[in-house]
């Protein structure tokens, strides 16, 4: 039984980003947001330690294995633990994700060096956009051709498509989100 000690108030941004200043503890959060169940340490080692290696969980030898493992059990789960991250039973091996699991997900929106420059890619559009208006206001040739709905049609159409793209995008860099941490160069199955 794991025990029932998590706070029920927030973290810190400074307490969150020491917490998850380690690739293996933020790997831990991706294992156990992929499914909202208790896991065993073993099961967790194996999989942390086969994305910090970047192999298959078969590919995964015992030494590496045990070194997570370890590292996991003496180190991490219980700093993790004792901020209420996570609920860890020592004694079963057995590690639940809390409320609080959940909640530092808004610091993990995008993991860094995945990024793109959502925010002049859309002032470029809006710039784009306002020199359209200004030449059909303008009668200039050959924006002229196009009817000024067949122009608002495609500014619209440019627009929901960019911003379902980027949605998308942000969906795809969320820790937990898909079957490997998105800061991992590979996107292989294991």
């Amino acid at each position: 039984m794991l025990p029932d000690h998590a706070p029920t108030d927030h973290l810190s941004k400074g307490e969150v980003f020491e917490v998850l200043r380690n690739q293996r503890r933020r790997f831990v959060l991706q294992y156990l947001k992929q499914d909202d169940r208790p896991v065993e340490l073993g099961d967790l080692a194996q999989q942390v330690a086969a994305w910090e290696y970047e192999t298959t969980l078969d590919g995964v030898t015992p030494e590496q294995r045990k070194r997570v493992y370890t590292t996991l059990q003496q180190t991490h789960l219980p700093k993790m633990d004792e901020s209420g991250i996570l609920l860890f039973d020592s004694d079963a091996g057995v590690i639940e994700a809390t409320d609080r699991t959940r909640d530092i997900s808004v610091y993990l929106e995008i993991v860094p060096g995945h990024e793109f420059a959502w925010r002049e890619l859309y002032l470029s559009l809006g710039a784009i956009s306002c020199a359209l208006v200004a030449a059909l206001w303008g009668g200039v040739y050959p924006f002229t051709i196009v009817p000024t709905l067949g122009w608002t049609a495609l500014l619209a159409l440019v627009f929901t498509a960019t911003a379902a793209v980027h949605i998308y995008h942000e969906r795809t860099m969320r820790l937990g989100y898909g079957n490997h941490p998105p800061e991992l160069s590979y996107r292989d199955e294991t």
